[in-house]
């Protein structure tokens, strides 16, 4: 927690003496974390206090756009306009996307309704950082705050990180989750990623081109420009249409946040106030039965934990779900009444050799159409060595996934090679082995399709079956709900979106 400026301690006595001193059920944010990166605050004496959201500010050095009063503010539109701390960005491009979001209010309306499920988490985190909370808003130009959403270029989540950067920033992607569209995961590392690109160029509007651009690509921009003598800034920087529309879209919704009745915008009230709750679960649990303990729709449940891509939560992998406010008590309660009894009908296999998606079924005892559905395996694919599958649990396969399998699953597919009959002639001299190398086959499955001893001689002009490929095996998938490496070396990559 930062220390007070003696003239707040006396500011803060004197209004306690006075009685004016309000108190709030508000939670109180977290301690600053001590190893953020600087922001664009103008003094420390800005930094919150330890009375809740910050309310008392030393006289003299409020922020432009602040609106600073004893009380804490009632909805998250106003707490997000107090932490307002970037320069404003001006020009034609900003006020083209002001028209462009004030001319459609049923757009901007679904998706500020989209965001009170993830606004005051967002801008706690923001808060903790010491960042300005105009990056609250960044969701709303990269995926319309839909954590589910993914980009032509693969990006996905409420901030819309690629495969490589996310894996970069620890977010993990297998087969049972994909932590891009984790709620609080997702934000952790954007506000990381944010942080450094800060870090990096010492200006938001800069870093924000690089979030969208990829800071290699900012970089190059910035020594053009300085080879040729022109302004280091975000607006003199020759880079796509994509990137020099981005922080204008963001400017365009900080002012209409700003000032929503000059746009004629109705904002929805958002409290001030926690959406969720993080429960943890110790057993492996089916989505919908967790939905159905919480008492909420799976739609519900599912806007909260969009990272798991399964009907099965790994208790191993995912420790904890998010759940509303008042339905946390509800699911725990529940979960204690339904104890003793099956809360996982799924578990995971995984294949101990290269088999048709018919072989898997009969080993774990399901219908093949079933096996292929929850695996999404196509037609005429194998699965490969060492590839998890989803699978019915019953028998031995009655257990919760394990930690390790929890992290690594991953699906890999091959096509099925289909083989045809031929005759082939054998000439003098001939043995299987040298038969069965002009054909590209093995000596034993010679020796098998013509059930023959493996050191049988031939005779000129003998006939013999062989198997060959009908066709050249297509190029294989790739494999389901797996990711790009990325060597945690390399800077992250350049992050490419659908807008």
């Amino acid at each position: 927690m930062p220390r007070w400026p003696g003239l707040c301690l006396v500011m803060a006595l004197g209004f306690w003496l006075s009685g004016c001193a309000s108190t709030t059920n508000s939670p109180t944010p977290p301690a600053q974390a001590t190893s953020a990166a600087p922001s664009a605050k103008t003094s420390p004496s800005e930094a919150a206090s330890d009375t809740p959201n910050g309310e008392l500010a030393q006289a003299g050095t409020l922020k432009p756009k602040a609106n600073l009063g004893l009380l804490p503010p009632t909805d998250i539109w106003e707490r997000i306009r107090r932490g307002f701390a970037m320069p404003d960005l001006e020009g034609p491009l900003v006020r083209d996307r002001e028209q462009w979001y004030a001319a459609r209010p049923d757009y901007i309306l679904r998706m500020t309704e989209r965001s009170r499920r993830y606004l005051f988490h967002i801008v706690e985190e923001l808060e903790r950082r010491d960042m300005p909370t105009e990056l609250a808003l960044l969701p709303f130009i990269e995926s319309a705050f839909n954590p589910e959403a993914v980009s032509s270029a693969k990006a996905a989540g409420m901030w819309q990180f690629m495969p490589a950067t996310g894996k970069y920033f620890d977010l993990k992607q297998n087969l049972f989750r994909d932590d891009r569209r984790d709620v609080r995961e997702s934000t952790r590392a954007a506000l990381d990623y944010l942080q450094k690109l800060y870090g990096m160029f010492g200006d938001w509007h800069l870093a924000l081109a690089a979030y969208n651009w990829g800071e290699g690509s900012v970089g190059r921009a910035l020594a053009r420009n300085k080879a040729l003598g022109k302004p280091l800034t975000y607006s003199e920087l020759n880079m796509p249409n994509e990137t020099r529309y981005y922080v204008p879209k963001l400017q365009a919704v900080k002012n209409i946040i700003a000032l929503p009745e000059s746009y004629k915008v109705d904002l929805p009230l958002i409290r001030n106030h926690p959406y969720f709750k993080s429960v943890p679960i110790e057993r492996d649990i089916d989505v919908a039965l967790a939905a159905r303990l919480a008492e909420i729709s799976l739609d519900d449940f599912k806007a909260l934990n969009p990272s798991m891509s399964r009907p099965v939560i790994l208790a191993s992998g995912t420790p904890q779900i998010l759940l509303p406010w008042d339905n946390a008590t509800v699911f725990e309660r529940n979960l204690q009444s339904h104890s003793g009894q099956r809360l996982a009908t799924w578990t995971a296999w995984v294949a101990p050799r290269t088999m048709k998606p018919e072989d898997a079924a009969q080993e774990v005892g399901m219908p093949v159409e079933q096996l292929r559905s929850a695996n999404s395996i196509p037609p005429r694919m194998m699965v490969k060595a060492g590839s998890t599958l989803l699978v019915h649990r019953k028998g031995p396969l009655d257990t919760d996934v394990t930690e390790h399998m929890a992290d690594t699953a991953q699906l890999a597919l091959a096509p099925e090679v289909v083989l045809k009959r031929i005759l082939v002639t054998a000439r003098k001299g001939d043995t299987l082995a040298s038969l069965a190398a002009r054909h590209g086959v093995t000596a034993a499955n010679m020796a098998s399709w013509n059930k023959l001893h493996i050191v049988t001689s031939l005779k000129g002009g003998q006939s013999l079956i062989v198997y060959v490929p009908s066709e050249a095996p297509r190029r294989a998938p790739k494999a389901v709900a797996s990711a790009p490496s990325a060597r945690a070396h390399k800077a992250p990559a350049a992050r490419k979106k659908k807008h």
